[in-house]
């Protein structure tokens, strides 16, 4: 199966859990006129638990929840509550590698087999043609291994499985039974175990995990406090979100606990609204990344795959450029985990950031939450004049 453009469908499956890419754009209707708290109120009116956004500005920072995020203790949600970001994490990854690319330790045309000999091979899988940069780009054609995942396929395999712990090489493994998509270079499509193998990457480089490069490299120079890019922990410490899901049917299920190496480096960042404003602010703006390097994260590709859902969206390394309704675009990349859902965006100049991220199915299909979602933030990102 190949990943899939929407958020849910009636059947949840494993590869729109993990990969959860695609926003809905458009003008932002009357129902999102209003302000941020309008806007976070016309979000979890779709059928969400729990909604928080947060926007900042050069000058200021406005902060909006609605719902709950506790259904059995009826807590409200906060701004401050953790959540599971989902492919969001996909911009960190990209950006520890960059930092390593910056330092001469590799260069993104570096050939996975340099770095991970034998890793990708069999059933026409080649990692000596497949290239850093292919990966970060998801233009390598290699299966998604999230599309053969039945471990989070259904509410009773994800209640079995969800303690489980996957090690990186078991997750590419997964992908390694399948034939290429696709030649390396010659078209894009989504695969979370680009992703996978670019955590690899890291840990060879580096001796370190890629969770570690993460906390040392982005989150503590930061102060992002409440960014957790967890081990095999199912917790989620501290004034968290919890996420809830029905995988398509029935009762929805309490997803908060689970064990995030199904998603490693492709997906298992925990953090807040305002640190992943903070993150988005940073990176956008520069102070993460060379310029040489950060030039090379904004390098796009099309991403046709996207099209039917938002015309025009392009794809970097490790992060989207997406059109505005008002002109221009921005830069950002959301994320899906059972139970949760992250949408982020920030102007060229990095002075204006936008992050709204809800609990729950929402509607049947998810899409009235999406496009709810990415109203916010074409709406905020508008209002800055600069889109």
């Amino acid at each position: 199966m190949r990943i899939r453009t929407c958020r849910r469908t009636a059947a949840l499956s494993a590869a729109t859990v993990l990969a959860g890419i695609v926003l809905a754009s458009g003008p932002a209707d009357a129902s999102q006129a209003g302000g941020l708290h309008a806007q976070v109120d016309s979000v979890q009116r779709t059928g969400t638990v729990g909604a928080l956004a947060e926007v900042a500005g050069r000058n200021a920072r406005e902060q909006a929840t609605a719902g709950l995020s506790d259904t059995a203790a009826g807590t409200p949600a906060e701004t401050g509550d953790r959540f599971r970001i989902g492919s969001a994490t996909k911009a960190f990854t990209a950006t520890v590698l960059l930092q390593l690319v910056g330092e001469g330790q590799l260069t993104l045309d570096d050939t996975v087999e340099r770095w991970l000999p034998g890793v990708v091979d069999g059933n026409g899988n080649d990692g000596s043609r497949i290239t850093v940069r292919q990966l970060l780009q998801h233009t390598s054609g290699l299966f998604n291994y999230t599309s053969d995942f039945p471990e989070m396929d259904t509410k009773e395999n994800f209640l079995a499985q969800r303690y489980t712990t996957w090690t990186s090489g078991q997750l590419v493994a997964i992908a390694m039974r399948h034939a290429p998509d696709f030649a390396p270079g010659t078209r894009w499509e989504y695969s979370n175990t680009n992703y996978i193998l670019a955590g690899m990457i890291i840990e060879r480089i580096t001796g370190r995990s890629w969770q570690d490069e993460v906390e040392q490299r982005i989150s503590a120079p930061l102060g992002l406090h409440r960014t957790i890019a967890p081990g095999t922990s199912p917790r989620i410490p501290g004034p968290r979100m919890h996420g809830y899901t029905n995988f398509g049917s029935g009762e929805a299920i309490d997803a908060t606990a689970f064990n995030p190496t199904a998603a490693g480096a492709a997906g298992a960042v925990v953090s807040t609204t305002g640190d992943l404003v903070r993150f988005w602010s940073a990176l956008i703006g520069g102070r993460l990344l060379p310029p040489d390097q950060l030039a090379e994260m904004q390098s796009t590709v099309p991403a046709p795959a996207l099209a039917e859902e938002w015309p025009g969206a392009r794809y970097g390394l490790g992060m989207m450029w997406i059109p505005l309704s008002c002109g221009g675009g921005y830069w950002g990349h959301g994320g899906d985990m059972p139970g949760y859902t992250t949408r982020d965006g920030s102007t060229p100049d990095g002075h204006r950031t936008a992050v709204v991220a809800v609990s729950g199915d929402g509607t049947p299909d998810g899409l009235a939450t999406d496009h709810a979602m990415d109203r916010l933030i074409d709406h905020q990102l508008c209002a800055a004049g600069n889109g």
